[in-house]
Order: C-alpha cells, then structure tokens, then sequence
C-alpha cells in the first residue's frame, strides 16, 4: 500500500480578523437627496463649440428664449430624453439634456439641409 502525504496548508486568519473593520467615511447622501440632485432643473451650459457656431453665425438668443429653452429641455429630461434637437425661430440647437449642455448651434436655413441622428427627442419653440 503506498503511503499517502497530506501537506497541511497552514491557517491564515481572516481579513480582519481579530480587528474592528475600517469604514470609509465619505459625504453620505439619502436616497431622496440623489433623486432630487437628478431631477433638478439645471441651468443649460454652452459648450466651447457652441459659442463659437453661435458667433460665427450670428445667432442673437435673449435671456427670456434662453430660460424658455432651459425649462423645456429639463421637462425633456425627466421624461428621459437625453439628446434632443431643440428648433427655434431663428436657430436649431443640439442639446444633451442628460448633461445640459449646448454641444451645437445653426441657424435655421442651415438646419433645412441636415440630418439629425443620435436624437432621442425634438423640443419645438416659436
């Protein structure tokens, strides 16, 4: 009969065993206030290279059509939109309402001609 070896692997005490656990500490934040945080009206940022089509192309918009264009687009996002065109009288704008923020700008005989793609949403203003 051959005579088997058994090693017997030595016993490692258990990750903090022996230790109270370490927590992390970090800002906690309730449930309520991370829904709120999400669905909270922000204010629409222009990206760098929407102000610069918005300038070259001479495109005026007022305080009053930015707000108008702000609420619409958060009403946009908490109906889940996260891309949408945004057409105006006078301009047509790509806005990620996930990020709210302006990412382009034309003007509407401009936009005559296009095709929008990776849009999950249309706002139309007049």
């Amino acid at each position: 009969m051959n005579e088997l070896n058994f090693h017997r692997i030595p016993s490692r005490p258990l990750i903090g065993q022996g230790q109270s656990p370490k927590v992390i500490q970090s800002p906690k934040q309730s449930f309520l206030e991370h829904l709120n945080n999400a669905i909270q009206p922000a204010t629409l940022k222009i990206s760098k290279h929407a102000a610069e089509r918005l300038t070259e192309r001479n495109i005026h918009i007022s305080e009053a059509e930015w707000a108008h264009v702000t609420n619409k687009v958060n009403e946009a996002k908490t109906k889940g939109i996260k891309e949408s065109l945004v057409l105006m009288d006078q301009a047509a704008l790509i806005v990620s309402a996930k990020n709210s923020t302006v990412i382009t700008a034309m003007d509407r005989t401009e936009a005559k001609d296009q095709l929008f793609t990776n849009i999950d949403g249309t706002i139309v203003l007049s």
